[in-house]
Parts: C-alpha cells; sequence; structure tokens
C-alpha cells in the first residue's frame, strides 16, 4: 500500500486519467474528488463488495436448479 498524504487542495495522480483531490477535511472526515474517465467503475468499497457477493450469488447453481435442468433436457432428448 502506497502511503501518501495531501492537504485541502492537493491531488494525486494515477496512471494519467484519474486525478483524485482532497475537497475538505472535517474531523475524521475526508472528501474526496475523482476525476476519471466514464468506463472507469468507482465504488465506495462497501459498496464493491455487496456487489461482488450479489454476483457470486447469481451464478451460485442450486441443485434444485440443477435436477429441473437435467429432467428438461431429458424431456427434449426423448422428444427427438
Amino acid at each position: 500500500m502506497l502511503v501518501l498524504s495531501r492537504k485541502k487542495g492537493e491531488s494525486v495522480v494515477i496512471q494519467d486519467q484519474i486525478e483524485v483531490t482532497v475537497l475538505s477535511v472535517e474531523g475524521d472526515t475526508v472528501k474526496l474528488g475523482i476525476t476519471a474517465p466514464k468506463h472507469v467503475d468507482i465504488f465506495r468499497k462497501e459498496i464493491y463488495l455487496s456487489i461482488q457477493e450479489a454476483n457470486r450469488e447469481s451464478v451460485a447453481t442450486a441443485p434444485s436448479d440443477l435436477n429441473v435442468l437435467i429432467d428438461r433436457l431429458r424431456g427434449i432428448q426423448d422428444s427427438i
């Protein structure tokens, strides 16, 4: 992990395309501004982790779903 100190109004640049600017510091809260190309997805970490979990759940195959698929495939094979 790279650790940097920045003051209000100062920025860091990532790979010539992403700029992170410190907009304000109020107590324990730091407000950041991020400038990036439209094709770059930017998420708060807790949202990103939630999306990953939802994706994992959506591709998980329940045994009952698999059995239904097998039964349908057998039905198609029997009708040929």
